[in-house]
Order: C-alpha cells, then structure tokens, then sequence
C-alpha cells in the first residue's frame, strides 16, 4: 500500500480558480479604495481566499484581505499562539473552539455587529461547540459530512462503512489521514460515540481489519483528485463539499453516499483572535463570509460544503450539487465532531499511529 502520512483536512485546489469577475453586477454599491487590511488564516483554498471574494469584498468595504494558511489544525493553534496581533479572522473547525478560547486565543463575537447572523441555522447558529459560558466564540460558517465516496459504475450497492472491510475490494481502499475521522469511523462500525468511544481496542482492531485493503491514506483534495482519476482506488472516506468539487471541476465519477451508520458530521466556524487589532474589519468580513451572494457564487461555481445560512442555501437551485448532497436529514443523522479533553485526543492519535504502523507492516 501506499503510505502519505501527513495529516490534512482541506483543500488546495479552488481558491484562485473562480474569475475575478464571478459577482461582476450582483451586489450594488459603488467600488470603495481599500484602506485597511485584514488577514485570514485558513485552509488554502477554503472559500475565503476566492479572487472574486477578496475583490468583492475590498469594493464593497474598502477593507484588503491577505491570507496566511494551516495544514493541520493543531498547526492552526501554534499559528495564533506564536504570531500574536498576526491575524484578524481564523477558520476553526468548532470541535477545537472551545480549545482555542481556553488559550485565550479568540475573543466573543457581537453577533449584533453581524447583520446577517439572523439568518443563520438557529441550532447552528448557537451551537454548544461555539458557546463558552453562554458568550459566542464562533460564527457558524459551513457544515459538510466525511462520508463514502465510491467509484461510479463500479461500486454498487455501498450504504455502510463496513465496505471498507469488504475482501471484494482488497487495494482498493483510501481513508484519510486523520486521527478523528479514523476513530470515528472505527466507533460508528463498533455502535459508539465518535467523540468519547469507551472502547479504544475495539476502534482500533476494526480499523486493522481494514489493512488488505487500504491502498492508500490521503491528506489533501488534491492528492485524493489525482489518485482518484489514475484509478489508484474505488472507495474512500471523503468530504462533501470536495466530492461535488471533484464532479463539477474535475469530471470525477464519483458517488458520495451516507451510509446508514450515519456520517461523520463537522462545523466550521469563523473566529476573531483576541489579539486582532481590526476586529471591527473582521466582523464585516465575517458578515460578508455568511451573505447568500457570496456564498451561492462559491458553490455554484465551484462546490462547497453547505452554509449555515438559510437563505444562502434556500438560493441554490434544487438540482445544484453542493445543495443535493448537503440535505438537513443527513446532519440530523449524523453525529457531529465536538469538543474533547486533550487527553482523549491524544489517545485518538496514538491510536491512529498504532494502526498505521501496523498498515506498514
């Protein structure tokens, strides 16, 4: 099998690949010269680095936006631990909220300097991953699943994770490189929690059962796209909005599909570090960030996990992708990456380690 052991959660094709001229005569309102300058932290390619929306933007605001970027989540921490007043937006993922503002690493968020949070999913918008103390801390950006992805025309009849341990389809198996996913996926074929198994052994002897077939272990949309279209694998582990992106952009013949133990489910949300000193920009970009025009320009075009705002999803056409594949009843059926003690997330990881060792075997 074919080993990549660095861990990735998101996705380096999309970002710049949208024209600068996609909301050209959407949004009215006269361009404004930019004369502030925020910076975002990021997954590259994540939405919010989109040539159309970082021009858009500007001429909307009169704010610049620049763009640093994470390849991990725990790399995301050390970025606002190590770089303070660096930057003034972050992408978290809300299983890592909490962790990031007991740190002190973020600040609440005035929910009523962000006019269009009234539109936000209420049991999103106020979600416990982003509440600490009743203060918000992050704002419900997008939500998406890792699910089944498999190889149209060639793999049928795949509705639970249980495919993976499938003699049919020895070699023929990508998961991703991600201790949480693992291990979720290992507790949803073993009847358990994905945030609090009680039984590790079992997660991990499940996972090892897999090893004939595990081809190989991913970290980005672009390495999976082009494992993918060389024919290295026929089922995978895989995100939303990557799976429409991989059909709309790359002609992939991929199947997404939410297998009846239920998907993995996440949020992300926006945060403003607490040491921004252009919080006031920020939230306007964090306003602009949940805005239907901006966020149906970035699905229709591209592919994109579904927004947690109502209005914004509700503008997609029915036979839109990202819309098809992002159904309410899919979230409501499957159970969501939340916030856990350090601890527990050092034993995901070692117990992922543990099970790659024994794939390399």
């Amino acid at each position: 099998m074919t080993l990549k052991l660095s861990r990735r959660r998101f996705n380096t094709l999309v970002g710049t690949t949208i024209g600068a001229t996609a909301m050209s005569g959407i949004l009215p309102g006269r361009a404004v010269a930019a004369t502030t300058e925020i910076t975002v932290l990021n997954w590259k390619g994540y939405g919010t680095d989109g040539t159309f929306a970082v021009k858009e933007f500007a001429a909307r605001t009169g704010v610049a936006v620049k763009h640093d970027y994470f390849n991990s989540e725990p790399e995301m921490l050390t970025k606002l631990r190590t770089n303070p007043g660096a930057y003034d937006v972050v992408l978290i993922n809300s299983a890592r909220t909490q962790q990031a503002q007991a740190d002190g690493l973020i600040d609440p968020i005035d929910v009523a300097a962000v006019p269009n949070a009234k539109d936000l999913v209420p049991n999103l918008k106020g979600h416990p991953n982003l509440l600490v103390g009743g203060k918000l801390y992050g704002l419900a950006w997008v939500w998406g699943m890792n699910s089944l992805a498999v190889r149209h025309g060639k793999v049928a009849g795949a509705d639970s994770f249980a495919i993976f341990l499938d003699p049919k389809y020895a070699g023929r198996v990508a998961l991703l490189d991600d201790s949480a996913t693992a291990i979720g996926i290992g507790a949803l074929l073993t009847g358990q929690d994905i945030n609090a198994p009680k039984d590790l052994r079992a997660v991990a002897e499940k996972l090892k059962a897999m090893k004939t077939n595990v081809k190989l272990l991913w970290s980005s949309e672009d390495e999976w796209n082009k494992a993918f279209a060389a024919d290295a694998f026929d089922i995978s582990v895989y995100w939303s909005g990557a799976a429409v992106r991989s059909k709309k952009e790359h002609n992939l013949p991929v199947d997404f599909i939410v297998p009846k133990e239920g998907a993995i489910g996440w949020l992300d949300g926006l945060s403003i570090p607490s040491s921004s000193t252009k919080k006031e920009a920020a939230l306007k970009f964090l306003d602009y960030m949940i805005d239907p025009t901006f966020y149906v320009v970035w699905a229709k075009q591209a592919g994109a996990p579904a927004s947690a705002n109502e209005k914004a999803m509700a503008q997609l056409p029915a036979d839109d992708l990202s819309r098809q594949v992002h159904k309410s009843e899919y979230l409501a059926n499957s159970q969501l990456m939340s916030a856990m003690p350090d601890k527990r997330r050092q034993e995901f990881a070692d117990t992922w380690e543990e099970v790659k060792a024994f794939y390399a075997k």
